[in-house]
């Protein structure tokens, strides 16, 4: 994907969240710009990033590592970033994400109907043992530290 497809994307992505947060948590659009504005300059970086690193590694395992060196007490932009990043509600993204996951599977329905109901009960099971095997160490690490 060119450059300016991926900026074209991340503003998209940017007005969504904005858009979002605005509307789900009622958060103040100029108010959440910053936040908007560092998530997706940790992205973009990501992505030119993943193209010059020789070592393939998916463009969301760089988001994660210059995410954490950027919010990491060493940093000195450290407070800025946190207190932008902190105004955004993360289920707001995740709107977007959901969207776009969509959006990119739409055309392949056909071939996901061809794999019959079989396919329907395994994504049921998976995703109930993901749901439970995530509260099943919640609930252990939670024990374990008397957070609860």
């Amino acid at each position: 994907m060119r450059y300016i497809e991926w900026i074209v994307m991340f503003v998209v992505a940017g007005l969504g969240i904005g858009l979002a947060n605005f509307v789900g948590f009622d958060v103040n659009f100029m108010d959440s710009l910053p936040g908007i504005l560092i998530l997706l300059g940790i992205s973009l970086v990501a992505v030119l990033v993943s193209k010059i690193v020789p070592l393939k590694l998916p463009i969301i395992a760089y988001c994660s590592i210059i995410g954490l060196l950027v919010a990491c007490p060493i940093c000195p932009v450290r407070e800025g970033v946190i207190e932008a990043v902190n105004k955004i509600n993360f289920t707001a993204p995740l709107t977007m994400v959901g969207a776009f996951a969509g959006i990119s599977i739409s055309d392949q329905i056909k071939s996901f109907l061809k794999q019959g109901w079989k396919m329907i009960i395994v994504g049921i099971l998976v995703m109930t043992g993901t749901f439970f095997g995530s509260a099943l160490i919640a609930q252990v690490v939670l024990s374990l530290t008397n957070a609860i």
